[in-house]
């Protein structure tokens, strides 16, 4: 009798952060590149962004794939929340000082989702961490300081906390604390163990 071969593994990301994170697994993957439009629609609250998101991109790298009929895709996005408004990435220096001002002293909540998509069935699997992070008061040259040496200029809300960033916390408060880094691994196993993958027999 033929065992059933286990589904192929693909992170829809082009996060060379989450690529990392998904290593420490030690299971077989792909990474295929999603490509999508991640602007938040209007009045959309931050969870519903990232959840959609991280959807949309596992969508995404299934079409984009010419032999995904066996494969689990893995999507995730992140938005940073504070005062009612969404921080995105900054994209550039000067958008990553006026973030980090913006946020000393305060605390903000950062959305992490995560989406498993089945392609074998269509099901999609969905969840939204979140993880309450307190910023001290740092200096305008602390900012500076850590935005040359660090140039997190594609991380949401601009601190990297698995970096130099951790400098600029206070606090972090989270049930999974690999969601802040951008893919949360505890809620990703349970759903890879319900799509009957099994992460402790495949690494």
């Amino acid at each position: 009798m033929s065992i059933p071969q286990a589904p192929r593994l693909v992170l829809a990301s082009s996060s060379p952060y989450r690529r990392e994170l998904l290593q420490r697994l030690r299971i077989p993957f792909d990474v295929v590149s999603p490509d999508i439009d991640e602007a938040p629609l209007e009045g959309e609250s931050p969870e519903a962004t990232a959840v959609r998101l991280s959807i949309a991109k596992a969508r995404a790298a299934a079409e984009r794939m010419t032999d995904a009929a066996d494969a689990l895709v893995i999507g995730s996005d992140q938005v940073a929340t504070f005062d009612g408004r969404q921080l995105g990435k900054p994209g550039t220096h000067d958008n990553a000082v006026e973030q980090l001002r913006s946020m000393r002293g305060r605390s903000v909540e950062f959305h992490s989702a995560l989406a498993l998509f089945d392609a074998r069935t269509g099901d999609v699997q969905s969840a939204d961490i979140v993880t309450r992070v307190r910023f001290r008061d740092y200096s305008d040259a602390e900012i500076e300081a850590y935005l040359r040496a660090e140039t997190p200029y594609d991380c949401a809300g601009s601190a990297k906390s698995e970096g130099l960033g951790i400098a600029l916390l206070d606090a972090i408060d989270s049930d999974d604390p690999t969601a802040l880094i951008g893919l949360p691994l505890i809620a990703l196993t349970k759903m890879l163990r319900a799509a009957g993958f099994a992460v402790l027999g495949a690494a």
